[in-house]
């Protein structure tokens, strides 16, 4: 029942479309025109969109990786100013060391 329901539609829709007007088939033609002509346009705005994003991409890397490496830098120059206030403390700690020993030694010989 099923097959001959699908032959007869098939062969209904074959004398349909013969029978159309020539003017009906040529609406038809130009309509699918102005359908592939409308998805042409959406692939082009797509694609460009989706180069202008990779373009955002990779500028904004850029930009990350930029201020990465300046506080990089700047971290180095605050441990590089750490480390020579410390040098600087114990040089001063050992200077006190030293005259407070000589005092001592001083106030022994008296």
């Amino acid at each position: 029942m099923r097959k001959f329901f699908l032959a007869t539609a098939t062969i209904l829709f074959a004398a349909g479309l013969s029978a159309c007007s020539e003017k009906a088939q040529d609406e038809t033609a130009e309509a699918g025109a102005a359908v592939a002509d409308d998805a042409a346009a959406a692939g082009d705005a797509v694609a460009e969109g989706a180069s202008d994003a990779a373009d955002a991409t990779a500028d904004a890397a850029k930009d990350a990786g930029a201020a990465v490496e300046g506080a990089a830098k700047d971290a180095g120059n605050a441990v590089e100013g750490t480390v020579n206030a410390a040098g600087d403390a114990a040089k001063a700690a050992g200077d006190k060391i030293a005259a407070e020993t000589k005092k001592a030694e001083a106030n022994d010989k008296k």
